[in-house]
């Protein structure tokens, strides 16, 4: 493909991606757990939990079983989120690859060289 064609692809898609994220309907960070205790005499239904980073600490937060099913759309919809985040940087990062890359090689500037002087002497030559 041709650079002006991808960086057409790559500037078409972006929109697309942000109107795709701006379209998921819940989010939350975390790993939802789900356990029972094996030490009561009756056995009962499965207590969940959810855990996330947050400020660097662990914080857990106990989730009725009856909000499970929209806490794990909700889990999916971040990690959707994360996935177009990530598509949405690298079709940028390949449309700044292209700009840096379209820039003329000839125009690269050398390094300064330094200038020869008279009074310059080598070491061999100081003794």
């Amino acid at each position: 493909m041709t650079n002006s064609l991808v960086t057409f692809m790559i500037t078409d898609s972006l929109p697309d991606l942000l109107v795709q994220m701006a379209q998921i309907p819940f989010m939350e960070r975390g790993k939802l757990s789900a356990y029972t205790f094996k030490d009561r005499a009756h056995p009962a239904a499965p207590y969940f939990k959810l855990q996330r980073w947050e400020h660097g600490q662990n914080v857990t937060r106990y989730i009725p079983a009856e909000q499970v099913p929209l806490l794990e759309a909700a889990l999916a919809g971040h990690a959707q989120f994360q996935a177009l985040v990530e598509q949405y940087a690298q079709a940028v990062i390949a449309r700044t690859r292209e700009q840096l890359a379209a820039v003329d090689p000839k125009k690269k500037s050398r390094p300064a060289r330094r200038p020869s002087s008279v009074w310059h002497r080598s070491r061999k030559s100081r003794r």
